[in-house]
């Protein structure tokens, strides 16, 4: 009879914690996070360039200013009362389709139509009129982040097929009335591709990234503002019915 729970990840061997078999007590001050985050996510220890190239990846995402729908999110819980934990899940939980949560779909999409080639991908969405995850952004038209990523991914040995691909397709979907860049999940997406990674990965590797940002965010609410944050009615525009009798 099976028990309630599996795991292949982590136990408990001569009373001391081991992921994948790697002693955590010998890891620690021999490993980098970096290092010990792609193990944990995907069950082996990362070669040099692998290594530095999450490195980079979770650098780069740690934040992207206050203005976000996490850190709005995370700040407004906190300065209503709640506790740090909370206020941070909070941030968590405005990761979506449009802020951080697009790498997967991306990684599927890139995974399904690169032994076909761009056009094949661009033609199949603009049918559906699905929007192509991973590209796009409201503040670039060129994203300096991904600009940097693929710089990286040329001189640690990345510059593969999915790489190739999503470049590729940032070239293709330009070409119509909107610029649509390849964005953070986009390059994110090819890079963890090449590394390996399966899909399901995605995501969770942009919230390892960005809590840390989400926390310094919190910890600077709680120091530096007053509670509650609440928009001022001047900035508002009502639009509904005036007084009814």
């Amino acid at each position: 009879m099976s028990k309630q729970y599996r795991t292949a990840i982590t136990t408990h061997i001569d009373g001391k914690p081991h992921v994948y078999g790697y002693d955590l007590n010998k890891l620690a001050g021999n490993s980098s996070f970096a290092r010990t985050i792609y193990l944990i996510l995907k069950g082996e220890m990362p070669d040099k360039n692998s290594e530095k190239m999450l490195d980079a990846m979770l650098s780069i995402a740690i934040d992207h200013g206050v203005e976000p729908a996490s850190v709005v999110a995370a700040r407004n819980v906190y300065s209503g009362g709640s506790p740090l934990q909370a206020a941070v899940a909070a941030g968590v939980l405005a990761f979506g389709e449009y802020h951080g949560g697009a790498i997967e779909m991306a990684m599927e999409n890139f995974k399904k139509y690169q032994p076909f080639g761009v056009k094949k991908l661009v033609e199949d969405f603009a049918k559906t009129g699905v929007r192509v995850s991973g590209f796009g952004h409201r503040l670039y038209t060129v994203d300096p982040r991904t600009q940097r990523l693929l710089e990286l991914a040329k001189e640690f040995g990345f510059w593969g097929k999915y790489v190739r691909f999503a470049v590729d397709l940032e070239s293709e979907l330009s070409k119509g009335v909107k610029l649509l860049p390849l964005n953070i999940d986009g390059v994110f997406a090819a890079l963890l591709l090449e590394m390996g990674f399966n899909p399901k990965v995605g995501k969770g590797v942009f919230i390892i990234a960005r809590t840390p940002g989400l926390v310094a965010h919190v910890v600077e609410e709680a120091l530096r503002e007053k509670p509650v944050r609440r928009l001022n009615e001047k900035d508002i525009e009502y639009d509904g019915p005036r007084p009814r009798k």
